[in-house]
């Protein structure tokens, strides 16, 4: 049998950012801006929408997750998340993990790069793709201390207490399970792929 040769592809650029918004879908964006008065915070900062039960979501209730979950949908970069096919590369990167290791990696890079006072390039610091939990972080609006703050009424400049940490990182391990249905507990061996060459200078196809 002949090896089927698979050719791969960089996905493009997401266009997605935290203050993208397409309210005429029902898609906004909630973080803050610094003229916003008392009265306009948790508003759509684009058209006003007032769609978010910011008391019960910063509850930080677990069992209250699946409210959560729809909550943060209401934002067009959550949204995004929650629903964009997950790339090739994380896939595979989660399936030689194996689900339990995937999520042992998250608490890693929870506490690195989440859980200080000022974590290293905050705001910059959750790559868009190439990882599960790159997608599990931004739409659990966990990937950054701001919007950690706006989205869970955590504070800034601050280290997270364990019970914070936890429901992160729950958060991410919910949504880990929930979009990788099929993944395994232990890790699976996936084989590498195998890139097309394009012909060398000088190369002419034979015809008969």
């Amino acid at each position: 049998n002949e090896e089927i040769m698979m050719e791969f592809q960089k996905p493009p650029p997401l266009d997605v950012h935290c203050t993208s918004t397409d309210c005429a879908n029902d898609l906004h964006c909630f973080k803050q801006l610094k003229k916003m008065t008392p009265e306009e915070r948790g508003k759509c900062r684009a058209c006003g929408a007032d769609l978010v039960d910011w008391d019960r979501l910063h509850q930080r209730d677990l069992g209250d997750a699946p409210h959560t979950f729809k909550a943060l949908q209401h934002e067009l970069i959550r949204h995004h998340y929650f629903h964009i096919e997950i790339d090739d590369t994380a896939v595979r990167h989660a399936q030689r993990k194996g689900r339990i290791k995937l999520k042992e990696a998250a608490r890693d890079r929870l506490a690195k790069y989440l859980a200080p006072a000022n974590p290293p390039r905050d705001g910059r610091q959750t790559p868009m793709t190439g990882n599960a939990i790159f997608y599990a972080q931004h739409a659990t609006a966990c990937c950054c201390r701001t919007c950690l703050e706006y989205w869970h009424a955590i504070p800034k400049e601050r280290k997270l207490s364990h019970t914070e940490f936890e429901y992160c990182c729950k958060l991410v391990e919910l949504y880990l399970d929930e979009r990788l249905l099929d993944l395994a507990d232990e890790p699976v061996k996936v084989p590498r792929r195998t890139h097309r060459n394009p012909p060398s200078r000088g190369h002419r196809e034979a015809h008969p």
